[in-house]
């Protein structure tokens, strides 16, 4: 079970679940990977629908990455993600979601 607030998002690869997390390090690795545009262009894509497959993948390995897995893009292409592209999809617009998301303070502040 991942923790929201750190960032965590769980996505279940070959029926094993995986805890994402888009630290520092992970974030300057998938920026350093784009094929095109910046992280801005990358959260415009997502919040306008534009994105694609290539998109996500990055942010699921980068996800996967920052949440200590060592693996590569090479060994997701043929890995069974429970729920299908679909939850794969949503799971990376939720990790991008929760890796810009300033926390706030309980009198309502940042």
């Amino acid at each position: 079970m991942g923790n929201p607030w750190r960032g965590d998002v769980v996505l279940v690869i070959e029926g094993q679940s995986h805890v994402m997390r888009l630290t520092l390090g992970a974030l300057a690795e998938l920026e350093a990977g784009l094929v095109s545009g910046s992280l801005v262009d990358l959260v415009q894509r997502f919040e306008t629908g534009a994105f694609s497959t290539r998109d996500v993948l990055a942010l699921i390995v980068a996800g996967l990455r920052g949440g200590g897995w060592t693996g590569q893009a090479s060994d997701l292409l043929s890995a069974e993600i429970e729920g299908g592209p679909m939850v794969a999809a949503r799971a990376a617009a939720e990790l991008l979601a929760r890796a810009f998301m300033l926390p706030e303070t309980s009198d309502g502040g940042v």
